[in-house]
């Protein structure tokens, strides 16, 4: 089941973001903790968050914030994550995860869904292809960290 994160589930969402960081080989990068996500997700709500909840256990999320078109002049999403814990993968979660948010962003009059993907990760750039998703083959994250 897909749905809204709810405070109860801060914990297993930052143990997840964990997880995401060691697959994304990323994980010495981590310097946040849970509190600070439990405030940007409920009190600030700079970001929005759904879990797949199977049999009562969190085994995915998708967290987003909103961005903007200047050339479309819409109001877009910025998928910042997608995971499924591993056990769980190849069962139509990630799939479910990511249409609940494109239903999400066109229900909520989005322009457009965008995000990143790592290179080498050729199984997510297939599922996100199968999905309909244009892969930018001109276009590189830039980014400088505070």
């Amino acid at each position: 089941m897909i749905r809204p994160a709810e405070r109860k589930d801060v914990l297993r969402i930052w143990s997840l973001i964990g997880e995401l960081a060691d697959y994304e080989r990323l994980a010495e990068f981590v310097t946040g903790n849970a509190e600070a996500l439990e405030r940007h997700i409920f009190d600030d709500r700079y970001c929005t968050v759904f879990v797949c909840e199977v049999e009562g256990e969190v085994v995915g999320y998708t967290l987003s914030f909103p961005i903007y078109s200047t050339f479309r002049t819409l109001p877009c999403v910025w998928l910042e994550d997608i995971y499924v814990t591993p056990s769980f993968r190849g069962r139509g979660f990630g799939k479910a995860l990511l249409t609940n948010l494109i239903e999400y962003c066109r229900a909520h009059g989005f322009g457009r869904l965008d995000w990143s993907v790592l290179s080498w990760n050729e199984p997510s750039i297939q599922f996100y292809q199968s999905m309909g998703a244009e892969v930018m083959p001109d276009w590189r994250i830039c980014r400088i960290a505070f």
